[in-house]
């Protein structure tokens, strides 16, 4: 199914517009910068209403733009987190899987919808508002207050997925830390290996990850984790002559998770037996995920990685991002 089968928004600014699906977990469904509509649609799993408890990647990855939070792995709690001590915690996190209230306004930055969300294994209350500005600027302005009386651990990030093609080319700063959390048909190092964007090694090459359709010949998978510096920072992604950027501060949102798959992966290859020549051809898909804490798992993220953030009792956390399109030449 489509969208608009579910009920829809339209936010519009200038010659940009955001399509917003509150059924669908407040799902953005589409985004239209610099001409181009840039969101990645799976042709193989259309929208439909999620099922609570389900896995994300078998039920629910349609595309578009998701937030993920408090984890984006499905994983346990360990037990010494006070207050939530050996929680379950589901795939992609608790917000995909609920309709948030929301609110749609115009204010002097232009046309706006609030949603928001509230955790049910944890106790949190999670906004996001999305301002589509009169220039045509996407703006995006996020807050969690924890409403519990302990400490509340966290990893968030957002989730939008991009069309992969042999023009794609992703933008990220140069020589930044760069670190692998899960791979697929090439060997990056395994979990925790460090090498420095883009010139990552891969199965014994240099591989250029700015233009991954090229990267490699043989067909793979990675989520990497870039590490951002602590000051302003634009991500770029390049398809032709259309330009996205996403501006944000490293101060407050500081890592970048990076998927790439380049036919590497496929939830239904992993969880179904298919004959050889019935068995479905992989996704080709990437995403750019602005990320507070690494990797996915917020257990990880507690243990070996040691990056979950925390958010005090009856204290509120906030960021931002804005998004622009352009044409370059």
């Amino acid at each position: 199914m489509t969208a608009p089968a579910f009920g829809f928004a339209e936010l519009h600014g200038g010659e940009s517009s955001v399509t917003l699906v509150p059924a669908l977990g407040g799902k953005l469904s589409e985004i239209h910068l610099a001409g181009r509509q840039w969101l990645w649609h799976n042709p193989r799993m259309p929208f439909a209403l999620p099922q609570e408890g389900a896995s994300y990647v078998r039920t629910a990855d349609s595309g578009g733009f998701d937030e993920c939070f408090p984890t984006v792995a499905e994983c346990r709690l360990p037990t010494w987190v006070k207050g939530a001590g050996d929680a379950p915690l589901p795939d992609h996190g608790e917000l995909w899987s609920q309709a948030p209230t929301v609110v749609i306004d115009t204010v002097d930055a232009g046309h706006r919808a609030t949603c928001t969300w509230r955790g049910t294994r944890l106790p949190y209350r999670f906004t996001r508002e999305v301002t589509v500005r009169p220039d045509g600027a996407i703006a995006f302005a996020y807050a969690v207050e924890n409403t519990g009386p302990n400490r509340l651990p966290f990893v968030w990030s957002c989730h939008p997925l991009f069309p992969l093609t042999a023009e794609t080319r992703i933008v990220l700063p140069e020589g930044a830390r760069t670190r692998v959390w899960s791979q697929h048909g090439a060997d990056f190092g395994g979990p925790l290996a460090e090498q420095r964007w883009p010139r990552l090694r891969a199965s014994g090459t240099m591989a250029d990850m700015s233009n991954p359709a090229r990267a490699l010949s043989q067909p793979y998978a990675c989520k990497l984790f870039v590490e951002l510096p602590p000051t302003g920072t634009v991500l770029a992604i390049h398809e032709g002559s259309a330009r996205l950027e996403m501006t944000l501060d490293g101060a407050e949102v500081p890592q970048v998770g990076l998927w790439i798959n380049h036919g590497g992966w496929s939830p239904f290859a992993a969880s179904r037996p298919f004959l050889p020549w019935r068995k479905p051809k992989p996704y080709l898909n990437f995403a750019i995920e602005p990320c507070i804490g690494a990797p996915d798992s917020l257990a990880e993220a507690l243990g070996a990685w040691d990056s979950a953030h925390w958010i005090e009792p009856r204290s509120t956390t906030c960021w931002s991002m804005t998004w622009r399109g352009t044409v370059v030449p």
